[in-house]
């Protein structure tokens, strides 16, 4: 049997729209009944507002952090509004900004595998964990990191993209050598492309040339309708026009990956 997948969706340069990917991977896991819980580390906690939660009288990923125990665990795990839509096992760990407490320069080694311990008491009833993690190197991120076996790093076709994504593989091969030997990135998504662009592709070629097959397609277009779906809390895959249609498809493409790399089983209804 194999056990659940768990992926980090990390950046180390903020506002590239690492979690509008996560939900955007969430809402593919969903529409292919893949059982899914997203974990919620980054202090903004903005998806848990995109997975529209009800935070009143729940614990959080705060008080997970602080005492990992199963029953605190089940208590900070909440079923997403999105499973109105259809049925499925859509789940949300909550965030909370009082994470930020978690996030000093200097962890602990006990503190680092807290967040794996807390996975490991719910691990059954998931077969996919996506975890939005803090956009720095920080204790969030090395946590996150620790209880994963994959991270998907997400940039943008700028200046400063090579460098972030350069700096967050060389952290990824950090806490594979020195903390968690199963760690490896499953890749760079290069988030709000415009074809157009003249340097948009430049970057993008500049990406291809540093980091070979690591670069994975398809790119993602910048588009409003993620946006949208996000502010409405409701999954991309369902939301209307051919721009959320074709940026649905394009997660799904991610998602396949994400489903072969860590051979997640699917239903047996949609086997391809």
């Amino acid at each position: 049997m194999v056990s659940v997948h768990v992926l980090s969706v990390s950046s180390l340069k903020g506002g590239v729209g690492k979690t509008t990917v996560t939900l955007g991977l969430a809402s593919a896991a969903f529409a292919r009944g893949v059982r899914t819980l997203v974990v919620d580390l980054d202090p903004q906690s903005d998806v848990s507002t995109g997975m529209d939660i009800q935070v009143a009288g729940r614990l959080n990923v705060a008080d997970v952090l602080a005492n990992p125990k199963e029953k605190v665990v089940r208590q900070a795990i909440t079923s997403s509004g999105w499973a109105k839509v259809h049925p499925g096992t859509i789940d949300v760990l909550i965030g909370s900004p009082s994470a930020i407490n978690f996030d000093g320069p200097h962890p602990s080694v006990r503190d680092v595998w807290k967040l794996e311990e807390a996975l490991a008491a719910v691990e059954a009833d998931y077969d996919l964990v996506l975890i939005d993690c803090a956009p720095s190197l920080n204790a969030l991120t090395r946590t996150a990191w620790a209880a994963s076996d994959r991270v998907m790093v997400v940039t943008e076709p700028g200046l400063f993209s090579v460098a972030a994504a350069d700096r967050a593989l060389r952290a990824i091969e950090e806490i594979r050598r020195g903390l968690s030997p199963r760690l490896q990135p499953l890749g760079i998504v290069v988030n709000r492309v415009r074809p157009q662009s003249i340097e948009h592709q430049f970057r993008i070629k500049e990406l291809r040339d540093m980091f070979g097959p690591l670069v994975l397609s398809p790119q993602l277009p910048e588009r409003t309708s993620l946006q949208q779906a996000q502010g409405a809390a409701k999954p991309l895959h369902i939301w209307p026009g051919d721009s959320a249609q074709e940026l649905a498809a394009d997660f799904d493409t991610l998602l396949d990956r994400v489903i072969r790399t860590g051979r997640i089983a699917l239903p047996d209804d949609t086997r391809v």
